[in-house]
């Protein structure tokens, strides 16, 4: 167990025990009190998370916590991926080409200003991909959408940017809707905590630990949104987030479970998460392929499915679902089969390898409804098996710790629990960064599969399914790096005084210009 606590460990324990001192007068018991509360202007949206976002980076963006307030709202990107058909859009650029396999060509939309009043133009555009790409700014994005790909953007003039790869990319108008669209004034070698963007709402006051304030911008380039001002605040305790729609002290709650008590205020909707535990296969004894093999058959993932998460959602073989290029049907969940995981551990001791080891869960408190509750039942499933297990349960500052690379060195063999939302719909957002050898959130890779990734990338058509599919199950049959829990099912509480559908993409990107005042 690590018992030093890092600056980012510091600073988010700092925050808890601010909102914990300012958590007094209330009518929901422990939700504080709410700027909203007692009178909220009606063009306000009041809205409660689980977490605080780490941070507005628009280039971590790709963090569930960060883009679902970030993407669409403060900032935005040249393309968009409509979360319904998989088209891809129009944003900030209007129209694209391919002039060659590792050449490409956008149109920019003219008279668009940022919220400090400069113009977006082809500098900013080509600033901002390569402000992305920066190693030394450590972007999400770079890892989750990039994955080492190389590129130059050129501004060819205001509104004309050439985009020239290394190798044939054919998904490059995809991956570059997840670059938000910055200002050349943004630090090209730092991250950012509050951005300034492009998009219909800017940053009017971020009281840390506290709440969130998100303001209409006036010369916002669109259509102009309903709500005036968006108002975030965050609650760990899902029965919390109901309950302040239901005393009408916020209007939407995201991340519920079933018992959370929502009620009529409940919406269920598929969104495009998937569940798992990333395991560390390059320490003992996680680095033998039977005990990777014996987790997978140790945890009874319907069980799962059925009682801790109370029947929302299925339980999964892989990190792609159906509906994004590359799943392959031919992968099933792992059967529950203890008798086997018993097996395969007796098999690995007996050949010396250290199964009792102690193996740290390392788990994210609000990563999804019942969290740690899950992790207590793969914890005793693993025990059961013949494990030594333990868990430590973090909150989200301290847990990307372990998501991203480079990985705490003295951690020791670790399972960490995860949430993949694929909602660009390619594998090629899933695999470089997740199995890679190099990848972004890859604790193992081998040469193999990143020669499987690499033909699939530059694929396109039916040529590209089937390379991903077969990448998948390499993965899945001889690597075997982690241990995939459930396709999620979501639930949200929304008050009768928004109306709001949730799609896929909401997890990820919450638009507040699709939330409308209701009649």
């Amino acid at each position: 167990m690590i018992t030093t606590p890092s600056r980012r460990q510091a600073a988010s324990a700092l925050l808890a025990l601010a909102a914990m001192m300012t958590a007094g007068a209330c009518s929901v018991a422990n939700s504080g009190p709410e700027p909203s509360a007692g009178g909220a202007a009606a063009s306000t949206v009041r809205i409660v998370l689980p977490e605080e976002p780490p941070t507005l980076e628009p280039c971590d963006a790709s963090l569930t916590a960060t883009g679902r307030v970030t993407r669409a709202n403060i900032t935005e990107a040249l393309t968009e991926r409509d979360p319904g058909t998989g088209e891809l859009k129009p944003a900030l650029s209007t129209e694209w080409k391919q002039d060659s396999p590792t050449e490409w060509t956008f149109t920019l939309r003219k008279d668009v200003k940022f919220h400090d009043g400069s113009a977006f133009d082809a500098k900013a555009a080509a600033f901002s991909i390569d402000r992305t790409l920066n190693p030394k700014v450590d972007c999400n994005v770079n890892g989750y959408v990039f994955g080492g790909i190389k590129l130059t953007a050129t501004a060819v003039d205001d509104v004309t940017l050439k985009v020239k790869t290394a190798k044939a990319d054919p998904i490059l108008p995809l991956r570059l809707s997840f670059v938000e669209i910055v200002p050349t004034t943004t630090n090209a070698t730092g991250k950012v905590r509050e951005p300034v963007g492009t998009g219909p709402y800017k940053i009017a006051k971020w009281d840390a630990g506290r709440s969130l304030r998100l303001e209409k911008y006036a010369g916002y380039w669109g259509k102009a949104p309903e709500f005036a001002a968006a108002e975030y605040v965050w609650r760990a305790e899902g029965s919390i987030r109901a309950a302040m729609v239901k005393s009408d002290e916020a209007d939407i709650a995201v991340g519920l479970a079933p018992e959370d008590g929502a009620g009529d205020s409940a919406v269920q909707f598929p969104n495009n998460e998937t569940s798992y535990l990333r395991i560390d296969a390059t320490k003992p004894p996680l680095n033998d392929i039977r005990v990777r093999q014996a987790i997978n058959y140790a945890i009874d993932k319907d069980g799962l499915v059925a009682s801790v998460f109370a029947g929302l959602g299925k339980s999964a073989g892989q990190i792609v679902p159906e509906g994004v290029t590359g799943h392959s049907p031919a992968i099933q969940p792992w059967p529950y089969d203890m008798n086997q995981a018993k097996k395969l551990i007796a098999e690995a001791k007996a050949d010396g390898v250290p199964t009792g080891t102690a193996i740290t869960i390392i788990g994210r408190n609000g990563i999804y409804p019942k969290a740690a509750e899950a992790m207590e039942v793969v914890q005793n499933s693993l025990m059961e098996a013949g494990l030594s297990v333990k868990i430590q349960m973090l909150d989200v500052n301290a847990w990307l710790e372990y998501l991203l690379a480079p990985f705490p060195k003295d951690a020791g063999p670790t399972l960490l629990q995860a949430q993949h939302g694929n909602q660009a719909g390619d594998a090629a957002f899933t695999m470089g960064q997740i199995y890679g050898s190099k990848g972004a959130q890859s604790s193992y890779g081998t040469k193999e599969l990143d020669e499987l990734i690499s033909t699939a990338e530059q694929a396109s058509g039916a040529e590209r399914q089937a390379a991903f599919a077969k990448a998948l199950e390499y993965q899945n049959k001889d690597v075997v790096r982690d241990a995939v829990l459930a396709h999620m099912t979501g639930i949200l509480a929304l008050s009768k005084k928004v109306t709001y559908k949730p799609d896929a993409a909401t997890n990820d990107e919450m638009r507040l210009a699709d939330i409308h005042p209701a009649g």
